[in-house]
């Protein structure tokens, strides 16, 4: 398998990029739901840190891909694909990425607007603040992060949707392409 992406497949680095960040996503959202329940012992401290240098690089990777799939482009769209289907899908994208970009920046910029004392990526690296301590800045950062999260989940529902309804209903390599190599196969269409 190529580390670059080909006209018609995903290379192994934007593979591992997008299921890794998919990963760090879907852990970084449950942790954030149930961490406003957990009692204020050193553990609850401990979560949000966690929580707060995952969100970090998250940021960090989806810079990383994004920088990736500039250099190495993108497959072309599955052949047949309607033209609709084209520009829904890279309005998508484009939603998913600015929402990668906003969530995690978003919750910094709460972290530092809030006034708590800076906290350190894995408690090794003092982060620095964003902006002064503000409160009407932290109301909306935080705002802004809980109702991106909500967006990114209905962002996340269609793409998935969308490469599902590709695979069983259009019979194409879609969702496949995207998937390690030999997880599943692109289904075959019936010839008529």
């Amino acid at each position: 398998m190529s580390l670059k992406n080909t006209p018609q497949h995903w290379g192994s680095v934007s593979k591992t990029l997008h299921w890794l960040i998919a990963l760090l996503i879907l852990a970084l959202g449950i942790v954030g739901l149930l961490m406003g329940e957990l009692p204020k012992t050193p553990k609850y401290f401990w979560v949000y840190t966690a929580h707060k240098s995952l969100g970090i690089t998250v940021l960090a990777l989806v810079a990383l891909r994004l920088g990736w799939r500039l250099y190495a482009g993108a497959p072309q769209p599955v052949p047949g694909t309607p033209g609709w289907q084209e520009r829904i899908a890279s309005a998508t994208h484009g939603l998913l990425y600015v929402l990668m970009f906003a969530i995690p920046l978003s919750g910094w910029l709460y972290d530092s607007a809030s006034g708590l004392r800076p906290f350190k990526l894995f408690g090794l690296v003092e982060m620095p603040k964003l902006v002064a301590p503000d409160e009407r800045a932290a109301q909306l950062s935080h705002a802004l992060h809980e109702w991106g999260f909500w967006l990114l989940i209905l962002a996340v529902l269609a793409h998935a949707g969308a490469a599902f309804y590709h695979h069983v209903h259009q019979g194409d390599a879609t969702l496949s392409r995207m998937l390690p190599r030999g997880w599943l196969a692109a289904p075959q269409k019936e010839s008529a």
